[in-house]
């Protein structure tokens, strides 16, 4: 016989390894930004710090001198919109040095609370058809035999017999 699942403790034994991987993982990661050195580069154009507010200067001053029309809302957000990826794309992510047996630790604590929250998450009718046991097999048989018994009955009392 099978042995009872507790699919709320595995779900939360989950749930804490993935969070104190994530946990771990952060404090291992460094991140700095290089915007104030190196400015905003996409393909071959570069626009050094000071360019990068430009559009975002004339967006503003367009709004407040034609009272704000549609268009230069439109070129301010673009502006807002240039600056937040130049930050972005100027952000450098590195991860610090660790061993390898933390390096193996994060991975296990971060895949494996996940691999246990995908399977509580997404087992859905497979589990249940599995928990089913033989008794509850038996009746449901049983249950559709009488259903069958009294079709049949029923097609014989319209044939007249």
């Amino acid at each position: 016989m099978k042995k009872a699942r507790n699919e709320l403790l595995q779900f939360l034994a989950g749930l804490a390894m993935l969070v104190s991987g994530l946990f771990i993982f952060s404090q291992k990661v460094m991140v700095t930004s290089g915007f104030f050195g190196y400015g905003f580069r996409l393909g071959g154009f570069h626009m050094s710090n000071g360019l990068i507010m430009v559009p975002f200067i004339i967006g503003v001053v367009w709004m407040f001198a034609s009272e704000g029309s549609f268009a230069s809302k439109m070129f301010t957000a673009a502006g807002v919109l240039i600056v937040i990826v130049a930050v972005i794309m100027t952000t450098n992510i590195s991860l610090v040095r660790i061993s390898l047996f933390e390096w193996g630790l994060i991975l296990v604590l971060i895949f494996g609370g996940a691999g246990l929250l995908a399977r509580i998450l997404f087992a859905g009718r497979r589990t249940r058809e599995a928990d089913t046991t033989d008794l509850d097999r038996k009746r449901i048989e049983d249950t559709s035999a009488r259903v069958r018994a009294i079709e049949n009955e029923l097609e014989n009392m319209k044939k007249g017999k």
